[in-house]
């Protein structure tokens, strides 16, 4: 059993990776999980741009008046990236899944348009500075500020799973032979997350 955030989570941040959006899987299912068992909690997955930069101004905006001490984030593959930096400006607890860990080297080739993975008929442009964005927040050198639970899938089809979880080494793991890189066994996963959140 994974143990808990020390605080109880009222207000929960999910971000999504790249190319996809607050209709993905997980978000859809940890959307309707906390809509249905814990409506108490103040759940928000919003649709990032494409920008690093301009994604987390917009995260900052929406959590500036979230109480940090009852907040929690869960970013799925480039949103884990960007979850270990919420997590390191607030000192939430976060969950990861299936993060990006070098999204700067990872995305530079799908610098250009590129569809949307929901609906390939929406198109978003990858430019060529997001790179230094993506390098401007990386935190992998610094400590974790908050909890951390990291859910690995060693069969990731885009990421290599030994470098997840090396860069999480101090955070709980919850490691899975098999699986893939949109984690599709996350709904047998989600009570695991949601005793860590402990939410509200």
């Amino acid at each position: 059993m994974v143990e808990p955030a020390p605080m109880v989570t009222t207000h929960l941040l999910y971000l999504h990776g790249f190319r996809s959006s607050p209709q993905s899987a997980k978000a859809q299912h940890m959307a309707r999980h906390v809509a249905q068992q814990h409506p108490r909690v103040h759940f928000w997955c919003p649709q990032l741009p494409p920008s690093p930069r301009a994604a987390m101004e917009l995260v900052e905006q929406g959590i500036c008046g979230w109480p940090q001490a009852n907040m929690a984030v869960v970013g799925s593959s480039l949103g884990g990236y960007y979850a270990s930096w919420v997590a390191q400006q607030t000192g939430c607890p976060s969950v990861v899944l299936n993060p990006a860990v070098d999204p700067a080297r990872d995305l530079a080739r799908y610098i250009g348009e590129q569809t949307a993975w929901h609906d390939p008929a929406q198109r978003l442009f990858f430019r060529a500075e997001y790179i230094d964005e993506l390098h401007a927040l990386d935190v992998r050198g610094c400590p974790p500020a908050g909890p951390e639970l990291a859910l690995i899938a060693q069969g990731d089809e885009l990421l290599d799973w030994r470098e997840m979880a090396a860069r999480y080494a101090q955070a709980r793991q919850i490691v899975r032979a098999g699986g893939d890189h949109a984690l599709s066994e996350f709904p047998a996963l989600l009570p695991q997350v949601v005793d860590f959140l402990n939410l509200a």
